[in-house]
């Protein structure tokens, strides 16, 4: 496996010098995955001063056993499952959106770096570590989840995705999908991937992630323990109605404390504004940080005097109201991204929860919340980063003298220096010379016609321009023609560009994992899960 490190800068600041741990950052949370004696301090702290998870873990073992075999998880997870039963027994936990066919690569990457986590800490612990995926399928922004993109063998980026079936502002786990739209969408993808001695086994497997009504929700959580299974990573969707009813007393206390709550929030979200950095989540004084489903409708909550109300007010309720709901309907209630890492903790024994570079910045406004529910913030463990180069692509890069960084930085320069010096003609410099001399002989004529007759000399004058835009035009016609010599050359060098920054962005952010699967099977995911790779911040090239 060749495998380089690579330090691509964050786009959001507050994890940038979280990563690099830098004082003012580390100031916003209570521990930092770099030190050592965090992570022991973590587990004392789980272990004697803890009195979550404040759920009971029998009946948490048996909603997770009920939900892993309902999407067909695998033996090694429900070994997992069983530990939890045990005092003893740790997680790390991680969660995303469900993605259309898996979603983007960074989804892959942020179960590899659950599992890796896990399995490194349970074997310095020496005590059962459990990877935990938490699917947020009671988010409800059906465009966010529902397509994904590859890239082609025409070298455009195709993007496959299914239309939303009722066009309800409601939970993507409470959205079944038509047969024919599975269909269409495999369709989609069947198409847009070239014919390989893979694809058959792929597309079988993603076949059976669809099959029975899937919602996405669905189809995600089959497709993660087909590919992680094996692994002993266990999945729960945040929208399972079984598991709501584990949340019933936390529920409440969001409810009861909701004033204190949004000011621990508040609190937060000063400190971070005084260390300089911009909030990444909306907190409102008003806010009550939760949602509730009413009329087939996941809508957010405010508070406006004594009431809870939706932003249209059409739906309205008492503090005792909402409370009622928590103890006897927890399943009408939905979490925020601010309630949800609350929610996370009294659920689990979380050692440490694995974020990307814009959860890290939120969870950062969650300090003084956890304190205020007698828990404290988990360990922040950032998602490994990966770019996947193929053999091909590396070959062209070496080529034509690119570095990762050269792609990343200064792609338009670099091809053009490298045009440019393909230029034996050195048509650039010889129409500039033509011009500059004609110009030059050119002009004291023009001037001197001024003596027959100024409207001769103005005719002169328009006659110069004309020239030179002809000449101009000439340069451009010849260059375009020089170019055409090397269109190979620049076919190569989009798709370098195209492989590693598709959209201006980081690769895992865009492009689906099957593609790389129907191309080379999946013993790069093999690698990528079983080399330990250290949890760092670093960004790493893959080659293929």
């Amino acid at each position: 496996m060749q495998m380089e490190t690579f330090h691509w800068k964050k786009n959001q600041k507050l994890a940038e010098d979280y990563i690099a741990q830098t004082d003012k950052a580390k100031a916003l949370f209570p521990y930092h995955f770099g030190n050592l004696e965090d992570w022991r301090s973590r587990v004392q702290w789980l272990d004697e001063v803890k009195t979550s998870p404040q759920v009971d873990r029998r009946r948490l073992v048996q909603v997770l056993e009920k939900y892993n075999e309902r999407i067909g998880n695998t033996q090694a997870a429900f070994d997992h499952i069983s530990s939890l039963a045990d005092k003893d027994t740790l997680a790390i936990v991680g969660g995303q959106q469900a993605g259309l066919f898996g979603g983007s690569l960074l989804v892959l990457y942020k179960a590899i770096s659950i599992v890796q986590l896990a399995r490194e800490w349970s074997g310095k612990l020496q005590r059962p570590v459990v990877p935990i995926f938490w699917i947020a399928g009671e988010d409800h922004d059906f465009d966010e989840v529902n397509h994904t993109y590859t890239l082609s063998n025409a070298q455009q980026i195709e993007k496959i995705k299914v239309d939303h079936p009722t066009g309800r502002r409601t939970s993507v786990s409470r959205l079944p999908l038509e047969p024919e739209a599975w269909k269409e969408a495999l369709a989609a993808l069947d198409q847009s991937l070239m014919d390989t001695e893979f694809k058959a086994s792929l597309f079988a497997k993603l076949e059976v992630t669809t099959e029975d009504g899937a919602t996405l929700s669905d189809a995600f959580a089959r497709w993660m323990a087909i590919l992680f299974g094996e692994y002993g990573l266990v999945l729960i969707d945040s929208d399972e109605p079984s598991l709501r009813a584990l949340e019933s007393s936390m529920f409440e206390k969001l409810i009861l404390q909701n004033e204190a709550y949004s000011g621990s929030l508040q609190k937060s979200q000063d400190e971070a504004q005084q260390a300089g950095y911009e909030s990444q989540a909306e907190i409102s004084s008003d806010g009550a940080n939760l949602f509730i489903f009413a009329d087939g409708q996941r809508l957010l909550l405010h508070r406006e005097g004594e009431l809870f109300t939706d932003k249209k007010k059409d739906h309205s309720y008492t503090k005792q109201q909402l409370q009622d709901l928590a103890l006897t309907t927890p399943e009408n209630l939905s979490n925020n991204v601010m309630s949800r890492p609350l929610m996370q903790e009294f659920l689990f024994p979380v050692l440490a929860t694995v974020l990307g570079p814009g959860e890290i910045a939120y969870w950062s406004l969650t300090k003084h919340a956890f304190e205020q529910f007698g828990m404290k913030m988990p360990i922040i463990a950032p998602r490994m980063e990966f770019t996947l180069i193929e053999g091909t692509v590396q070959k062209q890069m070496n080529k034509y003298g690119f570095t990762f960084e050269d792609v990343l930085e200064r792609f338009e320069n670099k091809k053009q220096e490298w045009l440019d010096a393909q230029d034996t003609l050195q048509l650039n410099e010889r129409f500039d010379a033509i011009k500059s001399e004609f110009s030059v002989n050119y002009a004291p004529l023009v001037e001197s016609l001024a003596a027959i007759n100024p409207g001769v000399k103005k005719l002169g004058e328009t006659n110069l321009v004309k020239i030179l835009e002809q000449i101009e035009f000439l340069r451009n016609k010849a260059g375009e023609a020089y170019k055409t010599q090397f269109d190979a050359a620049l076919r190569q060098l989009e798709r370098i560009r195209l492989t590693i920054l598709p959209f201006a962005k980081p690769q895992e952010r865009v492009y689906n994992g099957c593609a790389y699967m129907n191309r080379y099977g999946n013993e790069w995911l093999r690698d990528l899960i079983e080399t330990p790779i250290p949890v760092d911040g670093l960004h790493r090239i893959y080659y293929l």
